[in-house]
């Protein structure tokens, strides 16, 4: 991963990963959260599948991995999910995390809307993804930055 200057301080960064932490102590699906200063594809989503598969997060045993994707210049995000969920859940799964996000990001609370996201995301995977005892953490919880 390139090196750029980075969005959140140590303790906002921590914030973010017990969060996620958090919501995996919910569901066996696999949260990761990826920042850049700007997105270089003209269409958001086409660059989440793409740092999604930079990132591994299609190689999870019940492919249930989810990206939180940032480009805080261009104030743009996405949330994407990967085919095991997909299979399982409606279209407007993802509806009521990325309005909250929408709305924290509006207000310029990118470290709170990605919490909050975060937890929401655990609440609802926890429905078709229960944690399991023995559940294993198969990616990372760090923040990933720009590449």
């Amino acid at each position: 991963m390139a090196s750029e200057p980075l969005f959140f301080t140590e303790e906002e960064q921590q914030y973010i990963v017990e969060a996620i932490q958090e919501a995996e102590k919910q569901t066996s699906g696999e949260v990761k959260v990826h920042i850049e200063r700007k997105c270089p594809a003209p269409d958001v989503m086409d660059r989440a599948r793409e740092v999604f598969l930079f990132l591994h997060l299609h190689e999870t045993a019940e492919r249930n991995g989810v990206l939180f994707y940032l480009a805080h210049e261009d104030r743009k995000f996405a949330v994407l999910g990967d085919k095991g969920i997909d299979e399982k859940v409606t279209a407007d799964f993802w509806d009521s995390t990325k309005e909250l996000l929408r709305n924290h990001f509006k207000a310029g609370e990118f470290k709170e809307g990605l919490r909050h996201g975060i937890l929401e995301a655990g609440i609802q995977l926890k429905k078709h993804f229960p944690y399991q005892s023995g559940d294993i953490n198969e990616l990372p919880d760090d923040i990933s930055f720009g590449y």
